[in-house]
C-alpha cells in the first residue's frame, strides 16, 4: 500500500531526530587532532578465502578471530560469493555448515534451518549487526551484489543478540566506504527464465576525510510456471566522515522494493508429490505480494587510545509488505484443486533503536585481560491488516488452471497493532590464564514489554513483560601455535512464535529457554593454506507450546526437542591451481516431549524428528584455474530428508543439486562468467513451512552469462 503523507512525515521526524541525538554524543566533540591519511586498500581480482586468524564481527564483541573464538564461526567473504554465484544471499548463507533453507513467502524467503532448530525465532538474521525485531520474517533484499561477506555463527547466540537465537546468527555485512581511489563496477547478467540481472558499485575517498559506497542492483526472473515472475530492486548508499584517525561517523541509507514469485506450494496427491503438478501455480490472478523496505543508520567509532573502543549506532528500519493470495490447495475424490484460505494482510512495520558498546585492553591480576559493555534500545511496532477468518473456497482443473479472482468474504480491515519495547544491558570478558589459555565469558539481561491494541475494539488486548538471562562460558587452549581445542556451555531463549505477531491465546506463555555444551577442534595448516574444524554440540529447547492431554483443544507449555551433532569443515589450496571446500553435518534431532492433537485426542510425537529439519547436510566447492585467465569450478549440495508433519509420516525426500561455472578474465578490469544452477535439473521439494500436505518445490535448472566490467 502506498505511503501517506503523514506516514512519511512521521518517518522523516524519526530519521531527523536518530541523527540530530548522535551529532550530540560526547564523542563528537572528543577529538580534534589533525586528519591523517588512512591506507588504501587494494583490489584483485583472485579469490580469497577467509581463514580461521581473520577477524569477525559476529562471533564475540571483542574483535577476536575464529581461531580464538569458543564457537563455529564460518565466513564467507564477497570474493567466495563472486566465484559460487550465489543469486540470492539465502544460497550463499546455506553453503556454510548445517544451514538450510525453509523459503516461503510468509516469512519473505529467508527462513533458515540450523542445529535442529527453524525460523526466524530461532535462527536470528542481522544486517550488520543489527536485526529486525520481533521474529516477523526477513525482507530486506540482501542481494549478495551489495555484501561484503557473511558471518555465520552456529549455536546459541543470545549473550550477543538477545533472545530468537538458540539455532544460530547470521550476519550480513554489507560493501562500505574504504579509502583510497574511486573504483566503479558495473554487472549485467541474462540468462534462462527470462533472467535479468544489473548491479552498479561505486566507492573510495572523495578526500582526506570523506569517503563513500554506493551499490545499486536489480533482478528480473521467471520461475517457469504461470505467475511467476519475480523482480526486485535495492540501493545502499554510505557515506563516511574521518574526523581523526581515532573518531569517525557513518551515515547509511538503504532501500528496497520486491515482488517475489506468486507460489504458495504444490498441494500432495493422496499424500504424496506428483511432481507433474510442480509446474502448476493455483494463486488467483490478481495476487500480490510486495515487500517495501528501508534502514537509515548512524554509526560513531571512537578509539581515543590502542586500549579502549567505544561504538554507538542510531537506526531505524521501516518495512511494508502486502499480500493477496489463495494460499491453501488440496487435491479432491474428484481430481481437482481445492482453493481455500483467501489472505490479505498488511504489515506496517517500524522499529528506532540504538546500540553503544565499548571494549577496553588490559591486565586483570596480572593477567592479559579484554572486555567489552554495552546496551541496546529499541522499539518495534506492527500494524496489521487482514480480512480475517480469510474464507473463502473455489475448485480449479489441476493442469489447466482457471485463476479467477480473489475472494474477499469479510473485507480487509486493520485489526491490531503490536508494540515491543526491549532493552538490554550485555559484557563480555576474556582473560588469558597462559599465553595458549584463554576463558571467555558473556552475560546479557533482556527485558521486553509487549503490548497489543486491538484496533477494532479500540482498546489495549493484553500488556505482557518478558525477561531473560542469557550467558555463556567457554575456553580456548592453543596446542600449537596453530592447532586450537576449545569448550563452551551456553544458555538462550526464544520467544514462543514471533513476538510482534503474538496473540491473546499465547500472552501467558514465558520465553522458551535453550543450553547447549559444545566442544571443537580447529587448526590451521600448509602456511594458512589449509584449514580445517571440528565440532560436537548438544542442545535442549523447553517450554515449547503442545496440547493439554486432559483437553487438546487447550494448549500448555511443557515441551521440549533437543539436538546433538557433528559439524565438519575443511579448505584446502592444493596448489596454485587447485582448492577445495568441504563441510558436513550429522546431527540427531528429536522431539522429547510434544503431543499434537488428532481428532480430538492428544498424541505423543516424542522421538521424532521436528519438521523441516535435516539431519544430514554437505556441501562441496572445487575450482580449477586450468590457463591463466580461465577457472572452472563445480558445486555440489547435499540435504537430508526432512518430514513435513510431526508424525513422521510425510517425508520430504533428500536431495542433491550441481552447479558449474566457467569464468574467464580477458582483462584485470573485465571478467565473463558462464553458470549453470541445478545442471541435473533436480526435482526437490524444498520446504513444507506451515501446510504439511503442501510442499514448495525447488528451483529447476537455469543458465546465466554474466559481465563484469571494472573502472
Amino acid at each position: 500500500m502506498p505511503f501517506s503523507s503523514a506516514r512519511t512525515h512521521r518517518v522523516l521526524k524519526r530519521r531527523v531526530a536518530i541523527w540530530t541525538a548522535l551529532a550530540f554524543t560526547p564523542a563528537l566533540h572528543a577529538q580534534t587532532a589533525p586528519v591523517a591519511t588512512l591506507p588504501a586498500i587494494s583490489v584483485s581480482g583472485d579469490t580469497v578465502t577467509p581463514t580461521l586468524l581473520d577477524h569477525a564481527a559476529t562471533g564475540t564483541l571483542l574483535g577476536l578471530t575464529p581461531f580464538e573464538t569458543p564457537a563455529s564461526i564460518d565466513i564467507i567473504s564477497n570474493e567466495q560469493l563472486r566465484a559460487r554465484g550465489a543469486t540470492t544471499v539465502t544460497d550463499a548463507i546455506t553453503q556454510a555448515a548445517g544451514i538450510s533453507a525453509m523459503r516461503h513467502p510468509g516469512n519473505g524467503g529467508s527462513s533458515l534451518s540450523s542445529r535442529g532448530f527453524t525460523d526466524s525465532n530461532s535462527v536470528a538474521q542481522l544486517y550488520d549487526g543489527v536485526r529486525q525485531y520481533g521474529g516477523v520474517g526477513q525482507t530486506f533484499i540482501y542481494d549478495p551484489w551489495a555484501v561484503d561477506r557473511i558471518e555465520v555463527l552456529r549455536g546459541p547466540a543470545s549473550v550477543l543478540y538477545g533472545e530468537g537465537a538458540i539455532g544460530g546468527v547470521v550476519n550480513v555485512i554489507p560493501k562500505k566506504p574504504t579509502r583510497g581511489p574511486i573504483e566503479n563496477e558495473l554487472m549485467t547478467t541474462l540468462g534462462t527464465h527470462d533472467t535479468q540481472r544489473f548491479g552498479f558499485g561505486s566507492g573510495g575517498a572523495l578526500d582526506d576525510k570523506w569517503s563513500y559506497r554506493l551499490d545499486v542492483s536489480g533482478n528480473h526472473t521467471n520461475s517457469g510456471i504461470s505467475l511467476g515472475d519475480s523482480r526486485d530492486a535495492a540501493v545502499t548508499a554510505a557515506l563516511r566522515l574521518d574526523v581523526s584517525p581515532e573518531l569517525n561517523f557513518t551515515l547509511t541509507q538503504a532501500y528496497a522494493w520486491q515482488e517475489p514469485t506468486r507460489y504458495f506450494g504444490t498441494p500432495l496427491v493422496d499424500g504424496t508429490m506428483d511432481y507433474g503438478l510442480a509446474k502448476q501455480n493455483y494463486n488467483v490472478a490478481d495476487s500480490k505480494i510486495i515487500y517495501r523496505d528501508s534502514r537509515t543508520e548512524l554509526k560513531a567509532e571512537w578509539s581515543p587510545n590502542a586500549a579502549t573502543t567505544v561504538r554507538s549506532r542510531l537506526y531505524y528500519i521501516g518495512s511494508n509488505r502486502d499480500y493477496r493470495d489463495a494460499e491453501n490447495y488440496a487435491w479432491t475424490p474428484a481430481g481437482q484443486i481445492l482453493r481455500s484460505g483467501y489472505t490479505e494482510i498488511g504489515h506496517d512495520r517500524e522499529q528506532t533503536g540504538m546500540v553503544t558498546d565499548a571494549s577496553f585492553d588490559g591486565h586483570l591480576f596480572g593477567l592479559a585481560n579484554k572486555v567489552a559493555v554495552g546496551v541496546e534500545l529499541n522499539r518495534a511496532s506492527l500494524k496489521h491488516t487482514n480480512n480475517s477468518p480469510y474464507s473463502g473456497t473455489s475448485l480449479v482443473d489441476p493442469y489447466d488452471v482457471d485463476h479467477g479472482r480473489f475472494i474477499n468474504v469479510a473485507g480487509t480491515t486493520p485489526r491490531y497493532r503490536n508494540t515491543a519495547s526491549q532493552y538490554a544491558l550485555f559484557a563480555e570478558d576474556r582473560l588469558m590464564l597462559t599465553s595458549r589459555w584463554s576463558v571467555l565469558g558473556g552475560l546479557r539481561y533482556d527485558h521486553i514489554d509487549l503490548k497489543r491494541r486491538d484496533l477494532v475494539a479500540d482498546e489495549t488486548a493484553f500488556r505482557s513483560t518478558y525477561t531473560n538471562v542469557g550467558w555463556r562460558l567457554g575456553t580456548v587452549y592453543d596446542v600449537l601455535p596453530t592447532l586450537s581445542v576449545y569448550g563452551q556451555y551456553a544458555q538462550a531463549a526464544d520467544p514462543i512464535g514471533s513476538l510482534l505477531l503474538l496473540s491473546p491465546a499465547n500472552k501467558d506463555y514465558e520465553l522458551s529457554q535453550g543450553k547447549q555444551i559444545e566442544i571443537g577442534v580447529k587448526q590451521t595448516f600448509w602456511d594458512n593454506k589449509g584449514q580445517w574444524t571440528l565440532a560436537a554440540y548438544h542442545i535442549t529447547k523447553n517450554n515449547l507450546v503442545t496440547r493439554d492431554p486432559n483437553d487438546p483443544a487447550l494448549r500448555i507449555q511443557v515441551g521440549e526437542q533437543s539436538s546433538r551433532g557433528l559439524e565438519a569443515t575443511l579448505g584446502v589450496e592444493l596448489s596454485p591451481a587447485w582448492r577445495v571446500d568441504l563441510n558436513a553435518v550429522a546431527l540427531r534431532a528429536r522431539y522429547d516431549d510434544f503431543n499434537e492433537s488428532v481428532g480430538g485426542v492428544a498424541v505423543s510425537r516424542n522421538g521424532n524428528v521436528p519438521t523441516d529439519v535435516p539431519e544430514r547436510v554437505a556441501n562441496a566447492w572445487v575450482s580449477w584455474k586450468f590457463a591463466p585467465q580461465w577457472t572452472a569450478s563445480a558445486g555440489v549440495r547435499y540435504v537430508g530428508k526432512r518430514y513435513a508433519d510431526a508424525a513422521n509420516r510425510l517425508e520430504m525426500a533428500g536431495y542433491t543439486t550441481t552447479n558449474l561455472a566457467l569464468q574467464w578474465e580477458p582483462r584485470r578490469d573485465l571478467s565473463l562468467a558462464l553458470r549453470a544452477f541445478n545442471v541435473f535439473d533436480r526435482q526437490y521439494a524444498e520446504t513444507a513451512y506451515y501446510n504439511q500436505t503442501q510442499w514448495l518445490v525447488g528451483e529447476g535448472r537455469r543458465v546465466e552469462l554474466s559481465a563484469n566490467y571494472r573502472f
